[in-house]
């Protein structure tokens, strides 16, 4: 969700001024966590959601006045129902919503550098000093906080699936991920298979050797990669990078029947690649839902993919109702 909060920001923010109001502390039960964040508009649009109902209402509300005098503003958001209080809810806790107005080419540049290094599988900084006199800004490696009270909160770029292979299934599989929150990078030899028109969602199409792709994608700490490729040397050609690289993959996944992976298996083993590191590998990729069409096996592996990155058994849920 955090790309895509930064991604609604620029957009708005090339209409105008906005608001964006972030949760920087909670107690209690309350519908969002720590750092959830909602943009709001001078039209009165709105992104994203902190909790929606009354609560909501009084951010929008105190907001326009945020867009009107450009004064920060500490809003809370009473969720107790006491009695002898007004409150907005009856969640049980109390969150505190700290409102800011994002405007002009600071606050444009700002966000482009957000994003710029998010997509690049970075890890951000973002300092919000709770002062009226002082801007968000970026934290560097070698800079530290400024002994003011601030919200600092470590922004996580979203995971990243290399496919490989610009097939019928890596085509599918490109629609699954993306939906599902990855950035999808494709490579393929063929330009004529790995294109915008066929790939809308990816962020990069790459046509040259898989080695030089891996090692421009270095600074992605969480990628993701399924081989779906066409033929076995090709599976070999990126499984002897990928299965090399520093930081190592969160997940390589190799599409094939059984003797396919057992041939690829057999020939990385004589190769001197380590049995450890070829037990790492997904193969064959995906859970086995009996999938047949090449948007089933889309859905298979993008559901191998979440397992992965969320964590789970791979049951299905009803199997578990009798142990509960």
């Amino acid at each position: 969700m955090t790309i895509n909060c930064y991604q609604q920001l620029a957009r708005a923010l090339e209409k105008g001024a906005v608001v964006l109001a972030t949760a920087i502390a909670i107690k209690g039960s309350v519908p969002r966590e720590v750092g959830a964040k909602m943009i709001i508009c001078a039209d009165g649009r709105t992104y994203n959601t902190i909790g929606g109902g009354a609560g909501e209402a009084k951010v929008i509300s105190q907001a326009m006045t945020v867009l009107a005098t450009g004064e920060k503003q500490l809003v809370e958001i009473d969720l107790t129902g006491a009695p002898q209080r007004q409150t907005q809810g009856i969640c049980g806790g109390i969150m505190q919503i700290w409102l800011e107005r994002w405007s002009g080419e600071d606050a444009i540049a700002l966000v482009d550098r957000i994003l710029c290094l998010l997509q690049s599988g970075q890890t951000v900084t973002l300092v919000t000093p709770l002062k009226r006199d002082r801007s968000p800004y970026l934290l560097d490696n070698d800079s530290l906080v400024a002994r003011e009270e601030s919200f600092v909160e470590v922004l996580q770029p979203p995971p990243t699936l290399l496919i490989v292979g610009a097939g019928h299934v890596g085509e599918q599989l490109a629609k699954v991920a993306h939906t599902i929150g990855f950035q999808v990078i494709i490579q393929d030899d063929r330009p004529e298979w790995a294109n915008r028109e066929r790939y809308p969602q990816a962020i990069a199409i790459f046509h040259r050797a898989i080695a030089s792709v891996v090692t421009e994608l270095v600074t992605h700490t969480q990628l993701y990669t399924a081989l779906v490729t066409r033929g076995f040397q090709y599976d070999l050609e990126a499984l002897k990078v990928l299965l090399d690289r520093d930081p190592a993959c969160k997940y390589i996944g190799t599409i094939g029947s059984e003797k396919r992976v057992r041939q690829v298996m057999q020939t990385l083993e004589a190769d001197g690649v380590p049995a450890t590191k070829l037990r790492s590998l997904y193969a064959p990729i995906g859970l086995d839902i009996g999938a047949l069409t090449p948007e089933e096996i889309a859905v298979s592996i993008c559901a191998e993919l979440i397992l992965v990155r969320r964590g789970g058994t791979g049951r299905p849920l009803s199997s578990l109702r009798s142990q509960r």
